[in-house]
């Protein structure tokens, strides 16, 4: 912090920040979701989209940073980190509907080769669901805390 800004422009452009990485991330996941549904689709015709690590990564900064902004005294309680997750779980949900009553048709390429597609997007789900749970730990954390410190 700069000798000049106060606490409240802190926060100011913390928040500002903050809703930067959520369009970042809103992006980011749009694309990572299309991509992956389309390898489901296509039974692997595309090359897998890869962009696992980089998306948990993205997404990973915007929570923390979003509990950070929280830690500083930002009373917003929006709460739009949690659109990814749902997202997340309702896509992989419907892909394993679709793929149960097309018995088992989108879990073979077109040679009859078994392809990881769903596997994937569970595997990447659950990571999520790892940040998500890792972000509300941090959040019941702080409130303990601040009850504890009076603050």
């Amino acid at each position: 912090m700069q000798n000049n800004e106060r606490p409240d422009d802190l926060k100011k452009i913390e928040s500002g920040i903050s809703q930067n990485l959520f369009f970042i991330c809103a992006i980011v996941t749009l694309a990572t979701m299309g991509m992956m549904t389309a390898d489901f689709f296509s039974r692997g015709s595309f090359l897998p989209a890869r962009m696992n690590l980089f998306y948990l990564s993205v997404l990973l900064i915007y929570s923390l940073h979003k509990e950070l902004v929280r830690w500083l005294g930002e009373k917003k309680n929006k709460r739009n980190g949690e659109f990814f997750v749902y997202a997340w779980v309702l896509l992989t949900t419907a892909l394993y509907v679709v793929n149960f009553w097309s018995r088992d048709y989108f879990s073979y390429s077109r040679e009859g080769y078994p392809i990881g597609t769903l596997r994937d997007i569970s595997v990447l789900t659950v990571e999520i669901l790892g940040i998500f749970l890792f972000t509300r730990f941090l959040k019941l954390l702080e409130t303990v805390w601040k009850s504890k410190t009076g603050l």
